[in-house]
């Protein structure tokens, strides 16, 4: 009875706002799922050049053939029964770095093993590093009375960590106000009690649900996943109102679900998908097939494989990707939130648009003025600037459109890169949504001058500045998107473009930008689909001080967003929208957010930063403490992710953006820092030159960036290409190693090493016990290889 009422508590506080205020009524707080199997087989593994490898390097060698060879030749002595395996269709070449990423995803028996993963790093006609998560074991499924799960020794320990962490919550909340960006208050109180909720571990469902979810007759058919997916909506949806009807007419929603197949000319690299229409609380028809997941033994020394419908669920405040037991009681065993032709005619020169904004590199409005800015676009990141795209690829065009030479102008905040625009309903609407039109000549010139007023007034006083702030919002977004562009995020990576010139990737997946979203205040938000779906960003007010603060104006809060549409599409491919999801993976996409947000506004004359200090009017930000050199003012090391409160994926960042900014800053040391962040425009002919951004090259290799900052950067970035999915602290580490040895022949080993043996995370640093949610013992370890102490 007292773990119901726990349950029933933590329940409702997805209905109930911390805040309290006149005109938040109604405000809902976004929910977010996720969690799933740690597998204990998954392995990440650099080869070092002097190793002696299965088949002679050949650089001319066709990468994929040397990628296909590896895998046959890795588990050709371990081949599970029915394996095979297909190579997926976002691999690519990337001719910043001159690998190639090759992804390839088991299949047994025809179904697709959607969680057995392998990336094979190929250059110069050899494997430079791997990771995979193939299953190698029995091929022999499970019955459902048999299935065995690895959460479910854990319910009784997190009822009790649930109960006494609440009280400790309450008053944190009283006492500071806490938030975190991109989730609501609950899972606030999830990463602060140090545990998921009842509804994160489906082995407990049952148990810890305010409703008998036993009691519902699900259908036994496993070729029909209409009951999973329902019962995977109950868990879901925030709307307690809809799980009551739902649970009251469980048979007359399920009748109303209906099944649709899509059928193609010619075969096509996807498993086969069913649509199902009419799912209560989502959006749009969801997508559903068969699968297999992995699900380790309850002592951990064995992995089963489990028949799972797979589905991606648009809802509301949410787009899932999740994975249910295809036989009743359908246990939920992952869940992942990615809350991821013909080529144009030359370029007509026309002026430049301008935009009276808070500069680039200017954080908020607590560090500058704002002055008249020109559109910064280039011929290898914007081709076409930002403010035109192609007739054929505008989803505001309807009926027959012309094709893709036939180039929209637009005067609006509205391009190829980022479809920017108010959401005061806090819908899903954007189309029609208010945007601001030019002045004359382009020019974006809007007045923001807020004014002091009463509480209640204060939401009409920031929608009356509405103009500049979406002004600033497509600045800043179209900004952060040549930027990365140039360090390596283009269309074969799987960046966010409406068109893509023809240059590779999937298109139609444009940035979607709402400015003062009225889903919610105080918080920020990204979704991120597979390539070729629209991103979509979700800007708050935040009524931390009248007149209230605009999120949408602290530069920090718009690219630590946007970074998880960078992170999300470059670690386990552009189509794996799944590899970021919980635990140490899903703390590091939080952490690549708040890292790459503190180096774009960071200077010369080193200092601290916090995170989200003006938003939140707070000194110190909303992070435990600010980003420092000083271990008295930031002491966060590997072994600090033990302590209580860093469970969640926000906790977990802090740390790893933390080591990062370590790591950043002796670089900073050893190369200087450059106070331009953006490589060189190329010139006329198409070239970049080098300029003092770049180390004198040849071209035959990829350009090196100079500084230390700059270098970090292009580090990061191409660490995040060549790791795992799932990755860990230490395959991240690795990862970014691996990646200086490809950029600068490891010029950088010991430096690298010496900032992450300072964060904890040296040769010596392991952990023992590690849960999927992020548990664990850890040692941290400040050892750097024998090599870098001579």
């Amino acid at each position: 009875m007292r773990r119901l009422l726990i349950a029933s508590l933590v329940a409702g506080l997805a209905s109930v706002s911390a805040h309290s205020h006149h005109g938040n009524e109604g405000i809902k707080l976004r929910k977010s799922l996720g969690f799933g199997p740690s597998l204990p087989h998954a392995v990440y593994r650099s080869v070092p050049k002097d190793t002696s490898s299965f088949v002679p390097p050949n650089v001319d060698a066709d990468p994929f053939d040397v990628a296909r060879l590896f895998i046959e030749s890795k588990l050709g002595s371990s081949w599970a029964p029915g394996s095979s395996y297909r190579i997926r269709s976002d691999s690519y070449t990337d001719s910043t770095t001159g690998t190639t990423y090759v992804y390839a995803r088991q299949m047994v028996y025809g179904l697709e093993v959607a969680d057995g993963n392998m990336n094979i790093n190929v250059r110069d006609g050899r494997v430079i590093s791997y990771g995979s998560s193939f299953h190698v074991g029995s091929t022999e499924l499970l019955e459902d009375d048999e299935l065995r799960h690895p959460h479910r020794e854990f319910c009784g320990e997190l009822t009790t960590q649930l109960e006494n962490s609440y009280a400790e919550f309450l008053q944190l909340q009283l006492q500071n106000d806490q938030v975190v960006m991109g989730s609501s208050h609950e899972a606030a109180f999830d990463e602060h009690a140090g545990v998921l909720t009842h509804l994160h571990f489906s082995n407990c469902l049952h148990h810890e649900l305010p409703y008998d979810l036993a009691s519902i007759k699900p259908a036994t058919d496993v070729s029909d996943p209409r009951s999973a997916l329902l019962q995977f909506m109950v868990a879901a949806t925030p709307n307690h109102k809809a799980v009551n009807d739902i649970l009251g007419n469980y048979e007359q929603y399920l009748d109303k679900m209906t099944l649709s197949d899509l059928s193609h000319l010619v075969p096509v690299d996807e498993p086969s998908t069913l649509f199902i229409q009419e799912v209560p609380e989502s959006v749009n028809p969801v997508k559903a097939h068969l699968a297999y997941v992995q699900v380790p033994s309850k002592d951990g020394q064995s992995v089963d494989l489990n028949l799972v419908w797979k589905f991606e669920v648009e809802m509301e405040d949410n787009w899932y990707e999740v994975a249910v037991a295809a036989k009743a009681p359908h246990r939920i065993i992952s869940v992942v939130d990615w809350a991821s032709d013909s080529p144009l005619p030359p370029r007509k020169e026309q002026p430049p648009a301008t935009y009276n904004v808070f500069a680039w590199g200017i954080n908020d409005p607590s560090e500058g003025s704002r002055t008249v800015m020109k559109e910064n676009f280039d011929s290898l990141a914007s081709p076409i600037g930002w403010h035109a795209l192609p007739f054929g690829v505008d989803p505001s065009i309807t009926g027959v459109k012309p094709g893709k030479e036939f180039l929209r102008k637009t005067s609006t905040t509205w391009g190829n890169n980022v479809f920017a625009q108010e959401n005061w309903g806090g819908d899903n609407k954007y189309i029609n949504n208010y945007r601001p039109e030019a002045n004359q000549g382009l020019a974006f010139d809007f007045k923001y001058n807020p004014k002091k007023t009463d509480t209640e007034d204060a939401l009409e006083e920031a929608k009356a500045y509405i103009n500049a702030t979406v002004t600033q919002l497509f600045y800043t977004s179209n900004m952060v998107h040549d930027l990365y562009y140039r360090y390596g995020f283009t269309e074969v990576a799987g960046n966010f473009q409406q068109y893509n010139f023809d240059r590779g990737g999937r298109e139609g997946d444009a940035v979607i930008a709402n400015a003062q979203d009225g889903s919610g205040y105080n918080n920020a938000n990204f979704m991120t689909p597979p390539d070729g779906t629209n991103g979509r960003m979700r800007m708050y007010l935040w009524n931390t001080a009248v007149p209230y603060r605009d999120g949408d104006l602290e530069a920090g809060i718009v690219i630590h967003e946007l970074s998880h549409g960078l992170s999300t599409r470059l670690t386990g491919g552009p189509m794996n929208s799944g590899c970021l999801g919980w635990g140490e993976s899903g703390g590091m996409g939080e952490g690549w957010g708040d890292f790459l947000a503190t180096t774009i506004r960071s200077t010369e004359e080193y200092r601290d930063y916090p995170m989200g200090s003006w938003a939140a009017n707070r000194e110190n930000g909303i992070r435990n403490y600010p980003y420092s050199l000083n271990a008295t003012i930031n002491p966060s090391t590997y072994k600090t992710l033990d302590k209580p409160g860093y469970w969640g994926v926000h906790a977990i960042g802090e740390v790893w953006a933390q080591m990062l900014w370590l790591v950043q800053q002796r670089l900073i040391a050893e190369h200087g820092f450059s106070k331009e962040l953006f490589p060189p425009k190329p010139s006329e002919d198409g070239k970049v030159p080098d300029g003092d951004f770049y180390r004198p090259h040849d071209g035959k290799k990829p350009p090196v960036p100079k500084h230390g900052n700059t270098l970090s950067v292009q580090l990061v970035i191409n660490g995040m290409k060549l790791q795992p999915c799932q990755p860990s602290f230490f395959d991240a580490r690795d990862a970014i190693i691996l990646a200086d040895e490809q950029l600068t022949d490891g010029e950088n080993f010991c430096t690298l090493w010496k900032g992450f043996a300072q964060g904890g995370l040296g040769v010596d640093a392991k952990v023992q016990g590690r849960t999927p949610w992020g548990g664990g013992i850890r040692t941290n370890g400040h050892a750097v290889p024998k090599s870098c102490y001579a």
